[in-house]
């Protein structure tokens, strides 16, 4: 017997993931309405849209306005606004898993009605493996007119699924049946003729001509790509050779080593994709220095071995029917399916699908279309596309949104500097904003309204909290003793650093937010239903035991007791650590350590960062022990994360994002591509993997926790503090009773703005 239940079980809410986009389009996936309140979920209602524009402020565009390749948080913006998600998340991060008929669930004492576009069953089988049955409503229509069916569906999937795709959402990673080997019977034309040499003479999956090209756009472009890289180590790392820079960039090569074979383990690491080798720049654009036919090899897909012509977990069974199957469980698959349903007819062609005879819309390898239909989107989303121009992106409302037609006839959504993000609201130009929330933040709205707080005439604020976390990061491939990153030695210097850095996270948070920011002491969101509690068993405040293992605080104590108990705890992980500490002093370094080291921070060139006052007391303290932590305050961004992306940096400040579920492997795991802190531990990596093999959400939580422990036993990250955000609204000009109640990380103003009315 099959065990049928639907999958409220699996895990949701708040979560650590540097992926954004496999969670997009929850905002337009799901709309809520109070219990008890008309509900507008009928396309028929539009006669009560106004002929206003709401202005809402974005950071920055960079037009690639597509459901499968939008990259910038402000790009998935308009994305989330303009499609439709296959399935929609509540205001805890929850799935909607009966969204036809609607969800009714109780938020902060609220009953709130979720409605989306399809229904969800999760069946757990006998044999391991999980089917998902995907029903779809049958009254869907994108804003041309066209109807929804599960063909849609069913295209968009092979689109995330293909093995040239490239993109953001990771659906590609699940264990859906039949998925491996489909992916794996292609490979792309770039990463052939890699592996195959430059003295290649079999041309079985490639032309001799295209082999040259690829050669001498190699030993011309790529190497001159390298070249930069090298010649920016050797005037801001200290390189001075190849081999150096490349260690300093993250990438191990023998002495000797040419720029050739720099740009050759760039290839390697990146699987010969251009587009994502790009991120390793040190000035100009990959695409800038390889021809563009070239470019292309590495999106051009090649069929090698036996042809898999389809994903054998994936069948259509109706019009607006289908399942889903994986080989066994994974708890981040049911958060896949807030996948965008793309229209089959704009973004593929219709004549290349045919479900039957394996044929979904564009040929398999070959995204081309796909990829060209980035600068006006089609959906059936709240809104339409109209046109990006001027920094300005405009949309219009669509009449046949199933959730019920917007309150207002345009929005704008404006490219807007963090400077203007206030002011905008203030002068008019502007009805809806996001600036980043601080004590100094809230003055400047207060001053505005001419009144005591932040709601008055000119301006209404809302707050929520922040969908992540703020760190401090230590490398350990950086900071070590010896070469050995993973020793107890190397642990323990980090975690005198650490130590003394943690005592100082209260002062500085508290002097830059207020009571707008909490101090966290696990690297995870507190939004998370996977975050420790202060009330559970073993709750520990995060580098607050000696070398030891003892407590190094009491309740009672003073800010300077805690300060001077920090440093005298850090001169024992030092001595440990194998350090001369004499008198109080570290007077020596063992080999293969240092007696400085480098902090990056972005905090504009002039300290405005939130951790910026705590790294700089604690720098200050351990200077008075003999060890110098240099905070470096860079200006452009960039740098910063091109320093720790790169593996350049010693240590580093930066925030993580949420997605729904707190699934650790890329950030954590040893195969993780975002694991910056470079953490390679086996028992951490067979938690982070049995914590995916389960939905039993007690037990993920307490793997989950010690996970966390093991983390910072390393050394290697600093939580510091869970923020609030700002949503500010022009009281004159949008009628707050009309915005969304109740926001959360999950549930923004934007997933109900068809509803939000102009005053």
């Amino acid at each position: 017997m099959k065990n049928a239940k639907q999958a409220i079980a699996l895990a949701s809410a708040a979560a650590l993931s540097l992926s954004m986009l496999a969670g997009c389009g929850s905002s337009a996936s799901s709309a809520a309405t109070s219990e008890g309140a008309t509900s507008t979920a009928t396309a028929e209602a539009t006669t009560s849209t106004s002929d206003g524009t709401l202005v809402l402020a974005e950071t920055g565009f960079e037009g690639k306005f597509s459901p499968f390749f939008a990259a910038s948080a402000s790009d998935q913006d308009v994305i989330d606004l303009t499609q439709l998600s296959l399935l929609g998340a509540d205001r805890k991060g929850e799935m909607i898993l009966n969204g036809i008929e609607g969800e009714t669930r109780e938020y902060n004492g609220t009953d709130y009605t979720y409605h989306g576009t399809s229904d969800c069953v999760v069946t757990e089988n006998d044999d391991g493996t999980v089917t998902y049955d995907l029903k779809l409503r049958d009254d869907l229509k994108f804003s041309d007119g066209e109807p929804v069916t599960i063909d849609d569906v069913i295209f968009s999937m092979y689109v995330f699924l293909d093995p040239t795709y490239d993109g953001s959402v990771t659906m590609y990673s699940t264990p859906i049946v039949g998925l491996e080997e489909y992916r794996n019977s292609m490979s792309t034309l770039s990463k052939l003729i890699a592996e195959a040499g430059e003295d290649n003479t079999d041309n079985t999956y490639f032309t001799a001509d295209q082999q040259k090209a690829f050669w001498d756009a190699v030993n011309d472009g790529g190497v001159k790509f390298a070249q930069e890289i090298v010649d920016y180590m050797t005037e801001n790392g200290g390189a001075t050779d190849v081999a150096s820079a490349a260690a300093g960039w993250g990438f191990d090569l023998a002495d000797g080593a040419t720029a050739k074979d720099f740009f050759l383990a760039i290839g390697a690491q990146y699987d010969w994709n251009f587009s994502a080798m790009e991120a390793e720049t040190a000035g100009s654009a990959l695409s800038d220095l390889i021809p563009e036919e070239v470019y292309n090899y590495s999106t051009t897909g090649v069929t090698v071995g036996n042809d898999v012509p389809n994903v054998a977990g994936i069948v259509k069974t109706g019009d607006y029917s289908m399942t889903l199957t994986t080989t066994e469980l994974s708890t981040t698959m049911i958060y896949q399916l807030q996948m965008p349903i793309a229209p089959l007819h704009y973004y593929g062609d219709t004549a290349l699908y045919d479900y039957d005879n394996n044929s979904f819309g564009f040929p398999k390898g070959d995204l081309s279309s796909v990829r060209s239909k980035t600068s006006a989107p089609l959906g059936g989303g709240m809104f339409t596309f109209s046109k990006y121009s001027d920094g300005v992106v405009y949309l219009d409302a669509n009449p046949s949104y199933y959730d019920g037609a917007p309150k207002v006839a345009h929005v704008n959504m404006k490219e807007t500097q963090e400077a203007d993000k206030i002011t905008g609201v203030q002068a008019g130009t502007i009805d809806i904003s996001d600036p980043s929330y601080s004590l100094e933040v809230a003055d400047q709205i207060a001053d505005i309204n001419g009144v005591q707080g932040e709601d008055g005439p000119v301006i209404t604020t809302r707050l929520k909290d922040y969908r992540g976390y703020g760190y401090i990061a230590l490398s350990a491939k950086n900071v070590n003793v010896g070469g050995d990153p993973a020793s107890q030695a190397s642990k323990d210097l980090r975690k005198a650093i650490m130590t003394v850095i943690a005592a100082y996270r209260d002062e500085g948070i508290d002097s830059y937010y207020g009571d707008t920011a909490t101090v966290i002491n696990y690297p995870i969101s507190n939004t998370s239903w996977a975050a420790p509690s202060v009330t559970d068993d073993g709750y520990q405040i995060a580098y607050s035991t000696d070398v030891d293992g003892n407590e190094i605080y009491t309740s009672d104590m003073k800010s300077e007791d805690k300060y001077a108990a920090a440093l005298q705890a850090a001169l024992g992980y030092f001595e440990a650590a194998g350090y001369t500490v004499e008198n109080g002093q570290v007077t020596a370094a063992p080999a293969g350590a240092k007696m400085e080291y480098q902090i990056n921070i972005g905090a504009s060139g002039n300290g405005d960062h939130p951790s910026f006052q705590t790294l700089t007391n604690a720098a200050a303290a351990l200077k008075t022990i003999g060890f110098t932590l240099t905070v470096n305050d860079m200006a452009n961004a960039s740098d910063l994360f091109a320093s720790y992306q790169s593996g350049a940096a010693e240590g580093w400040v930066a925030a993580w994002q949420s997605t729904n579920d707190p699934d650790m492997f890329q950030l954590y795991h040893s195969q993780g591509a975002t694991n910056y802190y470079a953490i390679n531990d086996a028992d951490l990596d067979e938690l982070i993997m049995a914590a995916r093999q389960t939905t039993d959400q007690e037990a993920r939580k307490a793997m989950y926790k010690e996970a966390m422990e093991i983390i910072l036993d390393w050394g290697v990250e600093l939580p510091v503090y869970q923020r609030s955000e700002a949503t500010i609204f022009s009281t004159e000009r949008v009628n707050i009773d009309t915005i969304a109640k109740d926001m959360t990380p999950y549930w923004t103003y934007k997933s109900e703005l068809n509803n939000t009315e102009l005053n």
